[in-house]
């Protein structure tokens, strides 16, 4: 018996556009569907200080555990959006 641990692996993205960061964040995190955390931004500056920060969350649960006889049957029950962090055989 094969027992796996995974996780979410979901992305998304979001942009926002204006001259402050703080209020720039806010609304980028205001973006965030529940569940997810914004794992990193980036600025882009345009001509008259506006700047554009494109946003990437990630989706954080805790891992979960899933069992299957063989390799194969294993990843076939992994969901999708989730990614298998470590397999160990029971």
């Amino acid at each position: 018996m094969l027992v796996a641990l995974i996780r979410p692996a979901e992305k998304q993205t979001a942009t926002v556009e204006g001259t402050e960061i703080p209020e720039l964040r806010a609304q980028l995190l205001a973006q965030a569907p529940a569940g997810w955390e914004m794992a990193s931004a980036h600025v882009e500056m345009k001509p008259g200080g506006i700047r554009i920060v494109e946003g990437r969350f990630q989706r954080r649960e805790e891992p979960r555990e899933i069992e299957a006889d063989d390799m194969a049957a294993l990843e076939a029950k992994v969901p999708e959006g989730w990614q298998m962090l470590s397999v160990r055989h029971v």
